[in-house]
């Protein structure tokens, strides 16, 4: 089997990574190429592919440098807060709004078409570095959202103790895409980077639907992580 030049380059970058500490440069590309006597452009594949995957960071002018660890796991029938900690997760929240239910939406939470919808959009931070953009629809009325959201931080406590609303039970859809412009402005990414696209579908113990939620997380930063029990 034919191995790229360009990955044996990555694995041998991978190598200075893991000996090296986060913040440290690496040589230059030219000074890369000349070591591994191969051309700058399958040098700049490589460290392109370990920049997407969050190995390193590439700042425009300065250099590449080994980037800090952050891989964040998520965990199902659990909320982001819950999963990192209410001292590490903070949010952003763009908006929260009613608006008609659309048909899949209308069909997820058991609801006609038309039928109001609560929204809220945010952005998730995680040491202060923006790793998701989720966006969550809720069936009933949910009589002063905004506060009771800012107040608690976690979606779920708030649907739980405002509302009465626990949840019991979650299914989700995982796929990948690629960041749109939009998304990529607001998770401070280039257009085209990969991400994890979680499609959440949340019922409380009486079965009701209560969430149909789509949220992004950058794919070099995230483990996605689902447990069961065989019977």
């Amino acid at each position: 089997m034919r191995v790229p030049r360009y990955w044996t380059v990555k694995q041998a970058l991978l190598g200075l990574v893991d000996a090296g500490t986060p913040g440290t440069a690496l040589p230059t590309e030219r000074e890369l190429a000349e070591r591994f006597a191969t051309s700058r452009t399958t040098v700049r594949q490589a460290i392109a592919e370990l920049v997407t995957e969050g190995r390193l960071d590439r700042t425009q002018g300065s250099g590449t440098y080994i980037a800090e660890p952050l891989l964040v796991e998520v965990q199902q029938l659990t909320s982001f807060t819950d999963d990192l900690g209410p001292e590490r997760v903070a949010n952003r929240i763009l908006d929260v709004r009613t608006e008609p239910a659309d048909a899949e939406t209308a069909g997820r939470l058991g609801l006609a078409a038309g039928d109001p919808v609560q929204v809220v959009e945010r952005v998730r931070l995680v040491d202060g570095v923006p790793l998701a953009l989720e966006t969550a629809r809720l069936a009933g009325d949910l009589p002063g959202l905004a506060a009771e959201l800012e107040a608690r931080g976690s979606l779920y406590a708030t649907l739980r103790e405002a509302y009465g609303r626990g949840v019991d039970r979650v299914q989700d859809a995982v796929q990948s895409r690629l960041a749109d412009p939009r998304e990529a402005e607001l998770l401070a990414v280039d257009t085209g980077h990969p991400l994890l696209l979680v499609r959440r579908l949340s019922h409380t113990a009486d079965d009701r639907p209560v969430e149909w939620t789509r949220s992004v997380y950058r794919g070099d930063r995230f483990t996605f992580v689902a447990r069961a029990r065989t019977v």
